[in-house]
């Protein structure tokens, strides 16, 4: 698990988005991590204590002078791998930024020695403040971590800047900056994802039910573990606002080709998962087709094939990973996609599978390798199967 054997304060102050703490708790501790609660007093008018020490399974900490919990701001600021404070209110942030210590969480803060960071929620117009960019900027000179706002609807009633960062949002920025191998710091890869249309005419095309969900998934994945990541994107609703991941548009299985050899000389690994379609029409009308007649005829001609055009102009270190979607047969189309497309690894989902292909947000694949490995994975997120995958990738590279 990510987070196993971890260490996590979890500081919880004044704020309505307090309540979003129990599903961080609830995370954390699903992901592996030892969680313990240090709360201001304020923030158990939003958040009872008790739910809170039953999901960490550990005491909440709030008043600073009962029950002998004096030194035990010393002891959880020395425990703790990471100290998150979620939410972090326009109050505490104000107290943090000048030295103040009036309750149990300050004096934790005060006293931790590991990495902090913090998860602001506030109205729009506390968030904008000179004195809270200020005061920000102030704890990120001390080393902190601010984990930005989120725009959308805030207790106010209004809606803008303020909200605090989803629970999935935060346990992925402790991940990525804290736990997690930059194992593919320095690498290049190219991905493909979604489906491709090939036009009929100015409103018609050739198509397939292809999200681009998976190669998505894989592309978080990858950036997450430092690699410079190039994303040839076919018509998806999917949308990817990760700064990390270079995105190149495309619309058809020809365009995608020509976007592919252009990357792939100077890519590391290249992951063909897009759904790419085996035919396009041999001509295009440039006007609408008007239904005539009870039957129309499309003439179709093969699409170049990417994933062998790779494989034959693959230099010695590259690693190629094809992806492989079947409904019978399975494994034997899989392993003749593996050999004759010269792919290091080929990943196979098959439609019988209930919960995977198209458009779901689950998956269930097996992986077999050019060294004779086969591996079965049960049915995940395409999160946790894009960690898989990146797994293999990540061994065989460093295998060579």
């Amino acid at each position: 698990m990510m987070f196993q054997d971890k260490k996590i304060v979890l500081a919880i102050t004044g704020s309505i988005a307090a309540y979003k703490s129990i599903l961080l708790i609830r995370l954390l501790v699903k992901a592996g991590a030892g969680v313990k609660v240090v709360m201001t007093p304020a923030a158990k008018d939003f958040v009872s204590p008790l739910t809170l020490s039953t999901l960490s399974k550990n005491p909440v900490l709030s008043d600073l002078f009962n029950n002998d919990s004096w030194s035990n701001h010393v002891m959880l600021g020395r425990w703790a791998d990471v100290m998150v404070v979620a939410p972090l209110s326009c109050n505490t942030l104000g107290k943090m930024a000048h030295g103040l210590c009036d309750n149990m969480l300050l004096a934790t803060y005060l006293s931790a020695t590991c990495p902090v960071v913090h998860a602001p929620a506030m109205d729009e117009d506390m968030w904008h403040h000179p004195s809270t960019k200020l005061n920000l900027q102030k704890l990120e000179s001390f080393g902190n971590k601010i984990i930005p706002v989120e725009k959308g609807e805030l207790a106010s009633g209004l809606y803008g800047d303020g909200r605090m960062a989803e629970p999935e949002t935060i346990v992925s920025f402790i991940a990525e900056n804290f736990f997690l191998k930059k194992d593919l710091a320095g690498k290049k890869v190219l991905v493909t994802a979604g489906p491709t249309f090939e036009p009929i005419d100015p409103v018609r095309f050739i198509g397939n039910h292809s999200s681009g969900k998976m190669g998505v998934a894989i592309c978080r994945e990858l950036a997450s573990r430092g690699a410079e990541v190039h994303l040839i994107l076919g018509p998806s609703s999917m949308h990817v606002d990760d700064e990390r991941i270079h995105i190149h548009k495309v619309q058809t299985a020809e365009q995608m080709y020509q976007a592919s050899l252009k990357i792939f000389p100077q890519a590391d690994i290249a992951i063909m998962s897009a759904a790419v379609a085996d035919y396009t029409p041999v001509s295009t009308q440039l006007e609408k087709i008007k239904k005539t007649s009870d039957t129309f005829t499309v003439e179709l001609t093969k699409t170049k094939d990417i994933l062998k055009s790779l494989g034959e102009k693959k230099y010695n270190g590259q690693i190629l990973v094809g992806f492989a979607l079947e409904t019978t047969n399975e494994r034997e189309y899989a392993l003749n996609k593996l050999k004759n497309k010269n792919a290091d690894m080929v990943v196979l989902n098959s439609l019988n599978d209930e919960g995977a292909g198209f458009g779901y947000d689950t998956n269930k694949i097996t992986i077999f390798e050019k060294n004779g490995k086969e591996i079965s994975y049960e049915r995940k997120p395409k999160q946790q199967v894009a960690k898989d995958i990146v797994d293999r990738i990540v061994n065989m590279l460093y295998a060579k």
